[in-house]
């Protein structure tokens, strides 16, 4: 079969490059049902929560909630992770740390919120078996273990149960601080000893609720308080160092409404940061991820000293970092937007490096802390959904991060464990970023949700992209100028309808009228009284001009839409996703408009046959002597089989009258996308929504994020060469 498009890998393109920059990139992805063993249900959640390292560096262990258990990784090649199974519990775990071949794992027993319980089992790893247990005489949340080795702390949280009153009542019993002794490969139950923590906080004084530990080089425990709103700092002994109020923070120019736009225009003064993870930087200094809870969360993040002073603070200049590389959760605007919520710190060469987890933007801030008063923001990095813990190689240049979400009940893609390097190169993500381009009140333009997209016909590399209906309340065209790397938003134009913005829109396709305007193709969903509609864009993005689908389209049973559209002189030409009722099994229309003549008008393309699922069109592109087409399924991860580029004959593209038998066209394999989407070593993504070819003919693919709804946030975008 003739292959229409060359393709350079990134390797070649590279190849006897000198590279002095340094970076961590993804290298490998483990999807945690591979730890299941024969015979168990592949089908049932499982999760990757905490994580930790032995410390040789070639096996990782991870709390498993939903399974009970704890998961082990072999990687020993660390671009291979093998499964190494998983180890029953008997409870519900929730923290891990490594002395030595032994993880100490915290398992909550309990069986009510005013009847806690829980225990600290060590675990031998190597033989996969629990060899002591110790009780907690609490539910334990965080584990920490000293770095000698000879101590482990257990915060017992003792949480409140948030639907009794209002959620605020204080209720015994409370929680505190477990420190054991760790001896001979064990802990010493007998050493436990019990810090209470109440009286000291402002907020809930009667009820702590220790949340996340960690231990300096000194044997000093800091412990957050979560709820509290408060930390405190624990010596060896037990003895209380030093305890204070997490503050809070002044934020203004922040998102703050769910209405599917990304506004920037709201203020909370006072917001509390109420921290979830806290870790040591050096002996003096601390971090801590602001997630929130109760009254607040600030996010973004830290660094104290322990003596309570603020060393730095994050302000929004996280938050804006995450939206301009289109991870902003816009759905979590109203509660605590990216949400900080784990953190890990570790010397790589002579670099500290911090490292940020946003739980509900699923990246990985990576932070040069040479300066603690001045951390540089260096990357970030694309992780699985709801990134929970980290831990960091340094000895093997590694980072590894587990991400909790599991969709498996949406068929959606399962929690995963990522392992990046830091290596020489370049940094493979972001693939697209708004960094350069601001709002009028300095705040980032916020984009996600990418979906159909075209080229500009003078300007090679010059693009224009669409969001879909996830942002209702901003549709959008993006100006992307991809000759760049990353690719970069360089100019945001809001679709209006008489200055104001256009609302029932779902725009899924762009061409360019020629003349400096746009049309746009609205797949229309009529349980949403969004029509099926063909628009005319100003320059500007007012809608000029609506055109509605005629009768005799209107009168089929039709759930889908168009999926891209593409002008031919006077013709403009519309991909419909999948079948309407008129439509043969597994054949879907490509329905032509002429501007002139106002004749519609269609043909039958025949899709593949899917064993899972369903697989549709997503986007169409006319270039030269041939109009090309994504193919897809909607199959995400290991399950996906369909996401190709196809060609069709622009002489075979003859429209048919609607209401008859229509012409049916022939199609051709261009690419098969797979091997371009696991690129960065992640899992394949589902939506492969974006196709445009350029001036010089160069082809782009991007693919569509959900708005980070359900999803890791990551979007691809890339070139895979150009036609011949």
């Amino acid at each position: 079969m003739t292959k229409l498009l060359t393709f350079t890998s990134v390797i070649a393109l590279t190849a006897g490059v000198a590279q002095a920059e340094m970076n961590f990139n993804r290298i490998a992805s483990f999807a945690t049902p591979m730890n299941m063993a024969e015979g168990e249900d592949t089908a049932r959640e499982t999760s990757a929560e905490i994580i930790a390292a032995t410390p040789d560096g070639m096996t990782l262990v991870f709390t498993d909630s939903p399974l009970g258990g704890i998961g082990m990784i072999d990687i020993t090649d660390p671009a291979n992770p093998a499964p190494l199974g998983n180890l029953d519990m008997g409870g519900e775990p929730t923290a891990v740390g490594i002395i030595g071949d032994r993880a100490y794992v915290g398992v909550n027993t309990s069986q009510s919120y005013t009847d806690p319980s829980g225990h600290l089992a060590v675990v031998d790893i190597a033989a996969k078996e629990i060899v002591a247990t110790c009780d907690l005489g609490g539910q334990p949340d965080s584990v920490a273990v000293a770095k000698d080795g000879s101590f482990v702390a257990v915060a017992i949280e003792n949480e409140r149960d948030e639907d009794a009153g209002d959620g605020r009542v204080g209720q015994m019993p409370a929680g505190y601080l477990a420190l054991l002794d760790a001896a001979d490969n064990t802990a010493v139950c007998d050493t436990l000893k019990k810090v209470e923590l109440t009286g000291l906080a402002e907020v809930g004084a009667e009820d702590p609720e220790p949340e996340f530990v960690d231990i300096n080089g000194l044997g000093e425990t800091v412990v957050t308080m979560q709820e509290n709103n408060h930390i405190a700092v624990v010596g060896r002994d037990g003895a209380l160092i030093a305890d204070f109020s997490a503050g809070a923070v002044d934020l203004a120019m922040i998102d703050v409404d769910e209405e599917g736009a990304f506004t920037y225009d709201g203020t909370q003064e006072g917001r509390v940061r109420e921290p979830d993870a806290v870790k040591w930087l050096d002996d003096s200094h601390f971090v801590t991820a602001n997630e929130g809870d109760m009254d607040g969360g600030s996010r973004g993040w830290t660094i104290f000293g322990k003596d309570g002073s603020v060393v730095y603070e994050s302000g929004t200049s996280f938050e804006y970092a995450v939206a301009e590389i289109g991870h902003y959760p816009e759905k979590r605007s109203g509660n605590k937007g990216v949400e900080p919520e784990s953190v890990e710190v570790a010397t790589f060469g002579e670099t500290p490096y911090i490292f940020i987890g946003a739980e509900r933007a699923s990246v990985v801030g990576v932070y040069d802390a040479t300066d603690p008063a001045n951390p540089v923001l260096k990357q970030l990095l694309p992780s699985g959904i709801g990134p929970e813990g980290y831990v960091a190689i340094p000895e093997r240049n590694l980072l590894v991060s587990a991400n909790e979400v599991d969709l498996v009940e949406d068929g959606g893609v399962r929690a995963h464990v990522m392992i990046y390097e830091l290596a020489e190169g370049e940094a493979q993500y972001p693939m697209l970023t708004s960094e350069d381009l601001t709002l009028e009140n300095g705040a980032p333009v916020g984009w996600g949700a990418i979906s159909g997209m075209v080229a500009d016909v003078e300007a090679p590399g010059i693009l224009y992209a669409v969001n879909d209906s996830f942002y209702g309340m901003q549709p959008t065209i993006f100006k992307i100028d991809a000759t760049t790397k990353p690719a970069k938003i360089v100019n945001a134009i809001r679709v209006t309808r008489a200055g104001f913005p256009a609302q029932k829109l779902d725009m899924e396709g762009i061409a360019l009228d020629g003349e400096g305007g746009f049309w746009i193709a609205s797949e229309g969903r009529t349980d949403r009284v969004i029509p099926h509609a063909i628009y005319h864009v100003s320059a500007e993005g007012e809608i000029e001009d609506e055109i509605g689908l005629p009768a005799e389209l209107m009168a089929v049973e039709k759930r889908f839409g168009f999926e891209g559209v593409t002008k031919v002189g006077d013709t403009l030409w519309m991909a419909v996703q999948r079948e309407w009722a008129d439509d043969p099994a597994d054949h879907v229309k490509l329905v032509s408009y002429n501007l002139e003549s106002e004749e519609w008008g269609a043909v039958h393309y025949p899709k593949a046959t899917p064993e899972k699922g369903w697989v549709g069109l997503s986007e169409i592109v006319a270039h030269g002597d041939w109009f090309y087409v994504i193919e897809r399924d909607n199959q995400i991860g290991d399950a996906a089989v369909t996401k190709k580029v196809y060609r069709i004959p622009a002489a075979e593209m003859v429209p048919g009258a609607l209401g008859g038998a229509l012409p049916v066209v022939s199609k051709e394999e261009v690419r098969d996308l797979l091997p371009d989407l696991k690129q960065l070593n992640g899992y394949v993504q589902d939506k492969v929504e974006g196709l445009a070819i350029d001036a010089a003919g160069e082809v782009f693919v991007s693919t569509d994020n959900d708005g980070i709804d359900d999803h890791s946030g990551e979007t691809l975008f890339f070139s895979i060469g150009t036609v011949e």
